[in-house]
């Protein structure tokens, strides 16, 4: 299963702040991994994320609660759980007001890792 390291996070970050505007910068490269790492975490050797699915949603979960980036930390983390996806060949159909609220939801407290969980699964082809 492909995955994204820190380094192609951090990457990826000055990119979607080209697109879409907004500062660069990383805040904190600890909360940054801790992120990252989150996806791949496991419990007596069995992974607690074990499909691209959920490791998309955790990702994405992290980056945008931890906040790692000076700015677009939602934008950033909508990225990454579209790319690890793409990645392992789950496609997804969506509008890109459906990805705002997504990203907003999550940043708001609204939307939870079982509720971009959810969101995965309604938009899966």
């Amino acid at each position: 299963m492909r995955r994204l390291s820190v380094e192609e996070v951090l990457a990826l970050h000055p990119l979607v702040s080209e697109k879409s505007g907004g500062g660069t910068g990383l805040r904190d490269r600890g909360l940054l991994e801790s992120a990252v790492y989150s996806a791949d975490a496991a419990f007596g050797g069995v992974e607690l994320y074990p499909t691209a699915e959920e490791k998309a949603a955790r990702l994405m979960f992290a980056l945008v609660s931890n906040h790692p980036f000076l700015d677009g930390n939602k934008r950033i983390g909508v990225l990454c759980l579209l790319l690890i996806l793409e990645l392992n060949h789950v496609p997804l159909s969506y509008t890109q007001d459906e990805l705002a609220r997504l990203g907003l939801g999550v940043a708001a407290g609204e939307i939870d890792y079982d509720g971009i969980l959810l969101w995965i699964t309604q938009h899966k082809l």
